[in-house]
């Protein structure tokens, strides 16, 4: 039987084919679906953790007791694994543990553009890139027999385009994996100096096997067309590559992308004229080329940045491109926008017309540095708000404490925010903490948190009490404000700015979106009353606009959350 399946529902048929049976993740866009997915087997434990690196500790911990286990993350999410990794490639698994890290070319949903290739590299794991969703399928299943016959963790590089693409997947029954026994064995899974070094030896001559394993895995494959061209790719670029040259050019596709063969690629180049590396990203398999002293032409030719296509391959290696029809008139953009209703809103409008100096973070109120509430001043990574504003407060004194305020999600809090506010109690700034606490994980598509009361699956959870825990680390003076209330928001924050000692406020307010949440009914204009002043669109909701000089709004979008009404002086915005 054979079933369509985006990228990401073949990876989690992959975990189920592959008997896997503990699944621990953090949700983050293109990787997210795979651990959702998941989820839907009852032969699989899956939770959302609090942060990557706690998902990875999790699964290495189920691989050590014997299990075969999983972690996804999308690519800045390695960044947090990467400890853990790093570490457990000295260990070594007991049950396969495979790794998922979805890279983001483009940067659709990300902060950064970087390459998890590197990672492979460095923390010297096995690294799988599959092209389709049949493969990631295939691949994952593979992905956990290399684990256990290498003895390593192996990571399975997905990007945005396979994660999101659809093809069809045959489907097999679950192999069942029992539990393997578990023997102590300090040498191998303490990782301190004197038992860490033997294990770094054990490490490079698992490389070496596994180089020698690339050479004659079905992973890597030659498809030979002619002796004119050739092409070296991996994962997405061999769709590329093959649909703009067709049969005008042999291919070897990488399905390992570490460690690469050798003789495999020597042996390839000898065989065409004209070799090119297609890659996204870093030049990875061409610095592999090149260091074997081969001739090939890569990123003089492709560069280094976003994301390639059909017609890009097309356009580079056969001078060719595609016709397209432009539109003649001028189309105002449309940038994303907090949703109508969203509770950031009303909090990121008082922070602007108080001028206050914000120390953002990663979630959808990072769209409030956009026009025209322009309420953010930095967004780096998961909790680097609170300790920035901590550093930056210590580095400009009293006046910026006055004037400069951190906003963190209540997921992204639980994520990596609990530290840094422990860092401001214990190290004494007058900080202000804004957690905009929406009960919900938003921008990644509304996953349970640590804070909501329940699990991945939607059972009873252990929540955590924001207010209870703020107290807990330290900080004495904690407020909660109802976001639709400008009034109440805008006081707090004037107050817990002027306090000689650090605070936090607790904005709440669940998301607009929540199909639990009760919309009050649209609002209206009076247009005898609107005078055309468009303070309203300040607020920039996008259920707002004028037309001939008066103030619209769409019913179809509005939720009668009212901060409108707040903002509007001559009170033409009714009910």
């Amino acid at each position: 039987m054979k079933k369509l399946m985006l990228g990401n529902e073949a990876f989690a048929r992959g975990l189920y084919e592959a008997g896997v049976t503990v699944v621990s993740s953090y949700p983050g866009t293109p990787s997210t679906e795979i651990t959702e997915y998941a989820a839907k087997y009852d032969d699989i434990y899956a939770e959302w953790a609090p942060n990557e690196k706690v998902a990875a500790e999790t699964a290495i911990g189920a691989s050590i007791a014997g299990a075969r286990s999983f972690c996804g993350m999308k690519h800045v999410g390695l960044n947090v694994a990467a400890d853990p990794l790093f570490t457990f490639s000295y260990s070594g698994v007991n049950g396969g543990m495979v790794l998922a890290v979805a890279d983001d070319p483009g940067m659709h949903s990300s902060q950064n553009e970087q390459d998890s290739r590197h990672y492979a590299i460095a923390a010297k794991v096995p690294m799988l890139e599959p092209s389709d969703s049949a493969e990631v399928r295939d691949f994952v299943k593979a992905a956990y027999d290399i684990s256990e016959e290498f003895d390593t963790p192996v990571i399975v590089r997905m990007c945005t385009r396979v994660a999101h693409s659809q093809s069809a997947v045959e489907l097999f029954d679950r192999e069942e994996r029992p539990l393997k026994d578990y023997v102590k064995c300090p040498q191998k899974y303490v990782m301190m100096p004197a038992y860490a070094r033997p294990r770094h030896v054990v490490v490079e001559e698992r490389t070496a096997k596994l180089t020698t394993y690339a050479e004659t895995s079905p992973l890597n494959r030659v498809i030979e067309n002619n002796t004119d061209i050739g092409i070296i790719t991996s994962g997405i670029c061999f769709q590329y590559a093959r649909e703009a040259m067709g049969d005008k050019a042999s291919y070897l596709k990488l399905g390992m992308v570490n460690p690469f063969p050798v003789e495999l690629i020597k042996d390839f180049c000898a065989r065409h004229k004209t070799v090119y590396v297609i890659e996204e990203l870093d030049d990875i398999i061409e610095t592999h080329c090149k260091k074997l002293g081969l001739n090939v032409i890569g990123k003089e030719l492709f560069g280094f940045i976003g994301e390639f296509s059909q017609a890009v391959v097309a356009e580079k290696l056969l001078g060719v491109k595609n016709e397209v029809m432009t539109f003649p008139e001028n189309v105002p953009v449309r940038p994303p926008v907090m949703c109508a209703g969203c509770p950031h809103r009303g909090l990121f409008y008082c922070l602007s017309k108080n001028k206050v100096t914000v120390s953002g973070d990663i979630g959808c109120y990072t769209l409030g540095a956009s026009a025209p509430l322009n309420a953010m001043d930095t967004t780096i990574c998961m909790g680097a708000s609170v300790s920035a504003l901590h550093g930056f407060n210590k580095a400009r004194g009293e006046s910026a404490e006055k004037s400069a305020v951190a906003v963190i999600g209540d997921s992204t809090f639980m994520h990596s925010g609990i530290t840094g506010l422990v860092n401001i109690a214990y190290n004494a700034t007058n900080s202000t903490v804004i957690i905009l606490d929406n009960s919900i994980t938003g921008m990644t598509g509304h996953q349970q948190n640590p804070t909501t009361g329940k699990n991945l699956k939607g059972d009873p959870a252990a929540a955590v009490n924001l207010e209870e825990l703020c107290h807990a680390v330290g900080i004495k003076r904690v407020v909660v404000v109802d976001p639709y209330d400008l009034a109440q928001t805008e006081a707090a924050i004037k107050e817990e700015l002027a306090a000689p000692e650090p605070s936090v406020i607790i904005s709440r307010r669940p998301c607009a979106l929540l199909k639990y949440v009760k919309h009050e009914a649209p609002l209206k204009v009076d247009e005898s009353k609107c005078v055309g002043c468009k303070m309203c669109l300040k607020l920039g909701c996008p259920a707002i606009s004028v037309r001939n000089g008066k103030c619209v709004i769409d019913h179809t979008q509005c939720v009668g959350c009212g901060i409108c009404t707040e903002v509007c002086k001559p009170k033409a915005i009714v009910k």
